[in-house]
């Protein structure tokens, strides 16, 4: 069933394949607790799951990875039922464990000017395109997932959006900056070149590639960032996402409306892009305990 299930999430709710490996790894190790303990998969009592719930929190797994488990089960579940596998859902009144507010790393906006320079200071690997690589990121708020899936014929003929598919298979525009717009149009010619040299058409292939001409990976560019955060000096825990939570965070303190914040990110709930609210307000906190003459060498 549990096979089943993953093939009806992948085909007809048109789960990313990280996503499925995700629920599979959450729902055989729950199977295997099922099994060394004598309970049936299909005819679980609350209790039951509830008693796998404790045992992972016990275990010191991580909130979010035990809220993830309890997900994927409770999905499982919904599906049975759906297909009359099941009359109710086990996981009905569980609730999730309360997770700590955990603040996204972000580069403050000199930072996040300083880390995109760094390419042409650097010069340690293809500065026009890593610029660009970084600009679109942070000017997008892109995920890693979706900066390697970007390619030419889905974005504008000015290069000042792309139309994305992010998680769940959800499309939204995307925008870039005049500075961002800059670094594209200084790295394509040297794009072009390249994939002339590896025989392959520079209008329908990937917009960010390889020196040999090859669709830039995930972990590519992971890579790539890494590499730079490493000449960075900034101190920071500096990844392909913290380009995106900078972006949504200079978002916010200028203003922004955190709805269209939510929008821009592709975020399915508000709860998520609130989080940036709080970066500001820790921001605003230790302004004030440097500044205020009541609160030096005070600890907020």
């Amino acid at each position: 069933m549990i096979q089943d299930y993953l093939k009806y999430v992948q085909s007809v709710k048109g789960g990313a394949e990280r996503t499925v490996e995700a629920y599979r790894n959450d729902l055989l190790r729950y199977e295997n607790y099922c099994n060394n303990n004598d309970i049936s998969v299909q005819s679980a009592e609350p209790y039951e799951v509830q008693k796998f719930i404790a045992d992972l929190s016990a275990e010191r797994m991580s909130a979010a990875s035990v809220n993830r488990c309890l997900s994927s089960i409770r999905g499982f579940y919904r599906w049975m039922i759906r297909f009359n596998k099941r009359d109710d859902n086990p996981c009905s009144s569980l609730r999730n464990i309360k997770m700590p507010v955990k603040l996204p790393h972000v580069l403050w906006e000199n930072e996040m000017a300083d880390f995109a320079a760094l390419p042409v200071s650097t010069g340690i690997l293809w500065p026009e395109r890593d610029k660009a690589l970084i600009m679109a990121m942070y000017s997008g708020g892109l995920r890693i997932s979706e900066v390697v899936s970007l390619s030419m014929a889905s974005i504008s003929a000015d290069l000042d959006e792309a139309k994305i598919t992010g998680k769940g298979g959800k499309e939204r525009y995307v925008f870039f900056s005049d500075e961002a717009i800059a670094a594209i149009m200084e790295y394509l010619p040297q794009r072009a070149a390249r994939l002339r040299m590896a025989g392959m058409d520079s209008k329908k292939s990937a917009l960010f590639i390889s020196r040999k001409g090859q669709s830039i990976s995930v972990p590519g560019v992971r890579w790539i960032i890494s590499r730079y955060a490493q000449h960075s000096g900034l101190g920071k825990n500096i990844h392909p996402h913290a380009l995106r939570h900078s972006f949504a965070t200079h978002m916010v303190n200028s203003g922004c409306d955190v709805r269209v914040v939510q929008e821009m990110l592709g975020h399915s709930s508000i709860s998520t892009t609130q989080r940036y609210t709080h970066v500001n307000l820790e921001k605003l906190k230790n302004v004030y305990a440097k500044a205020h003459p009541h609160a030096q060498g005070a600890s907020l």
